[in-house]
């Protein structure tokens, strides 16, 4: 299950910080650097128009989802 959750701070409900276990404002570029070295299982990296987001692996549960919200 991933413990990051998005913001949905930026424009259109965009994630433009993300919160990762006891930090409540990480950056997106530091959550997608944290993706990609492996730090956080379970979730992976995606680009949309040229900007890269950090997303939570498929599976059955919207609980664990990064925008729980939506």
């Amino acid at each position: 299950m991933s413990k990051i959750i998005g913001n949905n701070d930026g424009p259109g409900g965009r994630n433009e910080t993300y919160q990762i276990g006891a930090r409540k404002e990480v950056s997106r570029a530091q959550a997608v650097r944290e993706v990609k070295q492996g730090l956080h299982k379970d979730t992976h990296v995606v680009t949309i128009n040229n900007q890269e987001y950090v997303r939570d692996n498929p599976d059955r549960s919207k609980a664990d989802n990064v925008n729980r919200e939506k």
